[in-house]
């Protein structure tokens, strides 16, 4: 596995890991700007990433996390209006968020969603904080789709 350094940024150089960084980046971003410079360093490098924040009741939040994620990669560039690729983002939407719904049950959460693609690999991250009042705890999930190359945006065929 071989690194790149660019700007002070960590990269890793294959496909599946590299966007599952970045997904995992945008998601644990604490601010607004530091989504602008991480989405500029990540641009420069052949990716496109997106990060959107929700908050509410676990389980009736779900429905809500996914639609903010499919939104949020059309507005953002990652994806095109296609249902290939909105089926993409919807379902490693899924999959990230039941990976932490079992401790978030009951509870609440806030956090964020982070995107990124590189291609055809397509990566989401949800960072979760989870609990009451100010008892607190925290988790995150991570999946992957690829993106069949019949169904990669012409966008994403000239990186």
């Amino acid at each position: 596995m071989e690194d790149k350094s660019k700007k002070g940024e960590w990269f890793i150089s294959s496909g599946s890991k590299k966007v599952a960084h970045a997904a995992i980046r945008m998601a644990i971003s604490e601010s607004r700007e530091e989504e602008r410079a991480l989405k500029h360093t990540y641009t420069e490098a052949g990716l496109r990433v997106a990060a959107m924040d929700f908050g509410g009741e676990a389980v009736s939040s779900v429905a809500k996390i996914i639609e903010r994620a499919v939104v949020g990669a059309k507005r953002e560039g990652v994806i095109d209006d296609s249902h290939a690729e909105e089926g993409a983002i919807a379902g490693s939407a899924h999959e990230a968020i039941t990976q932490v719904l079992p401790r978030a049950i009951g509870l609440n959460c806030g956090g964020k969603v982070g995107v990124a693609r590189e291609g055809e690999h397509l990566c989401v991250a949800v960072f979760f904080a989870i609990g009451m009042i100010h008892l607190d705890d925290v988790a995150m999930g991570l999946a992957h789709r690829a993106i069949d190359k019949s169904f990669v945006t012409s966008a994403a065929r000239e990186e």
